[in-house]
């Protein structure tokens, strides 16, 4: 199976040696988004709501570079700097995956890039014959 880097100008470059996302057959693969804004490079302000909109914002972007939306994510990882910002980051979470959500976890850790608040992953089933841009 090959591997197939997916990128997207409307989604913060990689801070490291890292793709966005990762095609490998049918699924799509997408690197934690940290609430980068893609047009300045700087962390967005407002809070653990605003941080937690550009995450879903940045992602959907990489998702549709890889011919993917939500409603292909079938597994997401949401990492959090404190478990207290669940229930907020749970509600602009849900609004977002629709009516099917995908199978997820989340986790407190001690620190994220660039001082991030949350950061999320994906992995979506993208059927072949659906294209990617890269």
């Amino acid at each position: 199976m090959s591997k197939t880097p997916i990128t997207s100008e409307r989604a913060p470059r990689a801070i490291g040696p890292y793709s966005q996302a990762v095609r490998a057959g049918d699924f799509l693969f997408c690197s934690g988004q940290i609430p980068i804004d893609p047009a300045t490079g700087e962390l967005v302000s407002g809070g653990i709501e605003a941080q937690t909109a550009q995450v879903m914002k940045n992602l959907g972007e990489v998702l549709a570079a890889g011919g993917a939306g939500w409603g292909d994510v079938v597994k997401s990882t949401i990492y959090l700097v404190d478990m207290n910002d669940f229930a907020v980051v749970n509600r602009v979470y849900g609004e977002v995956v629709g009516s099917v959500p995908p199978a997820r976890a989340t986790v407190q850790v001690a620190a994220l890039p660039k001082g991030a608040a949350v950061e999320i992953d994906t992995v979506a089933h993208v059927p072949t014959s659906r294209g990617a841009s890269t």
